[in-house]
């Protein structure tokens, strides 16, 4: 006979689900069994440190708290605390504050001490063309105090770009012998008689001139020639 539902009976599983499991799994008789023996170690990690010294050696165990602030020096990763420390920048991006850096205030007329002519064309004659503009740079790092600082650094720039220009005229006389054209050479000489010019006229005019391949060379000069006047 069929057990009749009211409607408040909500079980969702078959009635003749406990007798299908038990023609499946067979009657185990109501009771749960236990299972027996040890428990198996199922872990691959090594042994733990019987000591706490133990543990400090190896910092890849479970070893007691340490201080994040000071690391071990073989710890497997440095910590968040402690800043890092990094390799100095190539010298091609290291500061600049050292490189001979020209002034920028116009030449005056006022006159300079030691050679009694004025600012302006103390500041112009270094570049002088041929071999004037070479003597009155020399006299200049000679004569002119330290104190005189735009006229030195144009006396210093002028003996570097004269040194230059004479090496250059001298590689053009060898290849000149060697291939008996003298085309370059000559070419050269007019550029370097039109940079002089030009580097003059704005030098009168107050413009910053830098010849910035020379920035090392003009300082070395400025710094190892010393005046007869200190001031």
């Amino acid at each position: 006979m069929e057990t009749k539902k009211s409607k408040y009976d909500t079980n969702p599983l078959d009635p003749d689900v406990e007798r299908k499991a038990e023609d499946v799994w067979g009657d185990l008789g109501g009771v749960t069994q236990q299972v027996g023996g040890t428990t198996q170690q199922v872990s691959n990690e090594p042994p733990r440190p019987q000591n706490v010294e133990d543990a400090r050696k190896n910092v890849y165990s479970e070893a007691p708290t340490r201080r994040y602030d000071n690391p071990p020096l073989e710890a497997p990763y440095p910590s968040i605390f402690v800043p890092p420390t990094y390799a100095p920048p190539p010298a091609q991006y290291q500061s600049r504050e050292n490189i001979y850096q020209p002034p920028v205030t116009a030449p005056s007329s006022r006159p300079i001490r030691g050679i009694g002519i004025s600012e302006k064309w103390a500041s112009m004659l270094p570049y002088a063309p041929f071999s004037i503009g070479l003597v009155v740079s020399l006299l200049e790092l000679f004569l002119v105090p330290r104190s005189e600082g735009k006229v030195r650094y144009h006396a210093s720039q002028g003996v570097a770009l004269h040194i230059a220009i004479l090496i250059v005229q001298t590689i053009f006389s060898v290849i000149s012998m060697l291939t008996g054209s003298n085309l370059g050479g000559t070419l050269f000489k007019v550029a370097a008689f039109a940079f002089l010019v030009i580097s003059m006229i704005r030098v009168g005019k107050g413009e910053p001139h830098q010849i910035t391949p020379l920035a090392e060379p003009a300082q070395w000069f400025n710094k190892h020639i010393e005046p007869r006047n200190r001031g």
